[in-house]
């Protein structure tokens, strides 16, 4: 069939329409983009916990009265409980899996709390019981403060609250990157049902 020339316009419109029927709506491109966002924080929440769990392999298989040698060797300090009540926030990140699936707000705020209970509360324990470890380590003078020195708990020659402080900073980056973009979802999940009652 042949056109009316090359801007063709059909009588009784001008032209614009098109436009509108094109266009996404916002709250559903937010939907999108965060869904991703956070099943990425969610994964770095996996490798995070597989630290974890390294790091308590050695007690772990000393309570099943099992014996590893090279695990023995490497003589792993005994955990602290903050740590295994950390290892339960990745319970939560299913939770928050399954909620972007179904775009169920009430279970994102489940997990939001989970996130807050398991992952912060205990991390934050954890930065004001080495804090006193990791300020001494970082502004003795190994001259003058050698007797605060030797009290510090080290591992391997390391300062063991200072391994606890990078290993807390990254969780806490990724527990915020993951709590922005769940409340994310859920306002633009509302959004959406506050346009479907107009």
């Amino acid at each position: 069939m042949a056109t009316k020339g090359l801007h063709y316009i059909p009588p009784g419109s001008d032209g614009t329409d098109h436009s509108y029927r094109q266009r996404i709506a916002a709250q559903y491109q937010i939907s999108a983009l965060n869904k991703s966002r956070l099943k990425h924080s969610i994964f770095f929440h996996y490798m995070l916990f597989f630290v974890m769990l390294a790091k308590l392999s050695a007690d772990i298989l000393d309570k099943l009265d099992i014996f590893i040698l090279e695990i023995e060797e490497l003589r792993i300090p005994q955990p602290l409980w903050w740590e295994y009540i950390w290892c339960v926030s990745l319970l939560f990140s299913f939770l928050g899996l399954s909620s972007v699936r179904k775009n169920n707000p009430k279970h994102m705020k489940q997990y939001l709390f989970g996130l807050i209970a398991f992952g912060y509360l205990p991390l934050l324990y954890a930065i004001i019981y080495y804090f006193r470890d990791v300020w001494t380590y970082m502004n003795a003078d190994p001259d003058e403060d050698q007797e605060e020195i030797d009290e510090i708990h080290m591992w391997q020659g390391l300062p063991y609250g200072l391994l606890w402080y990078v290993f807390i900073i990254g969780a806490l980056q990724v527990h915020s990157f993951s709590m922005y973009f769940a409340l994310n979802l859920i306002k633009a999940w509302k959004s959406r049902g506050a346009r479907k009652i107009d």
